[in-house]
């Protein structure tokens, strides 16, 4: 979840999508044995104890659990699962929703990232009772036992790579993607002055530094959503919301709000099904942008080397 205004970021569904989700990305199916196969030190069948919280956007309960098992990552809730793949994603109404067949998942983006900062690009089933994962303290942070929990991750698939630049404009966003170091940089640019510009670059081994980095958004947001009926979770300890007199709760880093708009990328973009190899700039991201680019990545520019990720 991140601080853009809901009219700044386009439901994306079957109308906007192209090529609507495949039909083995997002299934309504019963739910499978778990397989006893072997995932170095874990294996099918390990499990991480049951995280629990409420939804910011649905104000719903939800209790979620991590299983190992072979095969992509997953979500189940109940009969109905679907595949962690941008070709799933529904709708990005401040934050990434996956889902088909009127059944839908949201909030998946930092669970997502502290899956893919844990090495996880497959191997995981992530078991819900609700319609939204929990916000917990609005950062990735609550989520990092559980993913530890599991165990050595799978070895992950080739990297998506390619010899030329990549540049994707998607509304006020602007995403670039170079062959070179693996290396993500994130920038923000808020009219809020307790906000305003923020730029945040890591490599992998710095990615860690962002997952307790918490969801915010500016008073004026708060009660606009509000009033529209949204943010029914929304409580103090849930997320920073940056009042005239500065946020409702000290800062973690002094550009905690970059870090979270860096961690929402990492979540999104692991939505690819694989490392994106190379060096990735993103401006004024948004859920909406990351997850078109994914697209625009999977479906109009294959990579050049490398096979498909299971």
């Amino acid at each position: 979840m991140g601080g853009v205004p809901c009219a700044a970021v386009p439901t994306l569904g079957a109308r906007t999508l192209p090529d609507r989700a495949a039909r083995d990305d997002v299934a309504a199916r019963p739910r499978r044995r778990r397989r006893r196969a072997r995932h170095g030190r874990g294996e099918a069948g390990v499990s991480s104890g049951a995280v629990v919280g409420v939804g910011v956007h649905s104000g719903q309960r939800c209790s979620v659990r991590l299983h190992r098992d072979d095969g992509p990552i997953r979500f189940r809730l109940g009969r109905f699962e679907v595949t962690a793949r941008a070709s799933a994603v529904v709708a990005t109404p401040r934050c990434t929703v996956l889902g088909d067949d009127g059944v839908r998942i949201a909030t998946v983006e930092h669970l997502m990232a502290a899956l893919r900062v844990g090495g996880f690009w497959s191997g995981v089933v992530v078991e819900v009772d609700g319609p939204e994962l929990p916000i917990l303290d609005g950062s990735a942070e609550p989520w990092t036992d559980g993913v530890a929990a599991l165990g050595q991750p799978p070895p992950a698939p080739p990297a998506w790579h390619r010899r030329t630049p990549v540049a994707f404009e998607h509304g006020r966003s602007r995403i670039v993607w170079r062959p070179g170091e693996d290396r993500l940089e994130v920038a923000i640019d808020y009219a809020h002055r307790a906000i305003g510009a923020q730029r945040w670059a890591g490599t992998p081994g710095s990615y860690r530094d962002v997952l307790g980095a918490r969801t915010f958004a500016t008073a004026e947001e708060v009660h606009t959503l509000r009033a529209a009926g949204g943010l029914k979770g929304a409580e103090e300890g849930r997320g920073i919301v940056f009042a005239d007199d500065g946020p409702s709760t000290p800062l973690r880093w002094p550009d905690e709000p970059v870090r979270h708009k860096a961690l929402d990328a990492l979540g999104d973009i692991a939505l690819l099904g694989r490392p994106l190899g190379g060096s990735l700039s993103i401006e004024r991201g948004s859920h909406a942008a990351h997850v078109s680019f994914m697209l625009h990545l999977s479906r109009h520019l294959p990579p050049d080397r490398g096979p498909d990720p299971t």
